[in-house]
């Protein structure tokens, strides 16, 4: 295992960038309509719904309005930790600009290692295309150009548990059930961050809700490595 010193983990939300599809210019509405022609539409959604309902996970039609974090930390007795924070806000380069800040004016930067499920596929990249949709040189960590692949500072919990078998996406959620990990997400997943922001307008909930994926994670994390896991008491949520 790591030295979890070193180790941070995240998750993010993304939502679409407009709450409804006739609010963006008529070029981007071309974009979209060429984009939602080839993806999969069971239901047979028109492109204007299918925008509300997909748009978030492409980092062109979407953004991020939270990005959670958490740390590892060890008591004067050796006990291990979790210590997390969010980011969320309405407005995106803020959001990118204090999670720039945390792990370049706080933590040592040039030992960090990211963690996320399905970072690899969707987090790392996604952030990386805002930090540029925005504007914002990206941090170092983040800029995987020209490395090898043992050189790059990423770690996906996904990718430690298909241990080289690139069929399937195995949800967070299942592998907290399957490793009897606590999670506190019954409320909510997902596929419902679109409409608690734009319909109920609870960022603070959508906040909560990447926490606790990140707490997840970060025990599924230990887990994978055959070490324990951290008891909710020695959390702390900043």
């Amino acid at each position: 295992m790591l030295d979890l010193k070193n180790l941070l983990v995240l998750d993010i939300e993304t939502v679409s960038g407009y709450q409804d599809y006739h609010q963006m210019n008529d070029r981007f509405k071309k974009q979209w309509d060429r984009k939602a022609a080839f993806l999969k539409n069971e239901n047979q959604l028109p492109s204007e719904d299918l925008y509300f309902e997909r748009a978030a996970i492409f980092a062109e039609f979407g953004k991020i309005i939270c990005i959670a974090v958490g740390i590892f930390t060890k008591s004067s007795d050796d006990q291990l930790g979790l210590r997390v924070k969010s980011y969320a806000g309405h407005d995106e380069k803020q959001v990118l600009l204090e999670f720039k800040h945390l792990i370049e004016k706080k933590l040592d930067n040039e030992n960090l290692i990211l963690c996320a499920h399905n970072g690899k596929e969707f987090d790392f990249p996604y952030i990386c295309r805002r930090f540029l949709v925005n504007q914002i040189e990206i941090p170092s960590v983040l800029q995987i150009s020209g490395k090898k692949p043992w050189e790059v500072p990423h770690i996906d919990t996904m990718e430690m548990w298909k241990f080289g078998d690139r069929k399937n996406y195995t949800s967070l959620d299942l592998l907290a059930s399957l490793f009897n990990i606590e999670s506190s997400k019954d409320d909510m997943d997902g596929s419902m961050v679109n409409s608690v922001y734009y319909e109920e307008q609870d960022l603070s909930k959508i906040a909560e809700y990447c926490i606790q994926d990140v707490i997840v994670t970060a025990n599924l994390y230990l887990k994978l490595s055959m070490n324990p896991t951290i008891d909710s008491q020695h959390v702390i949520i900043i």
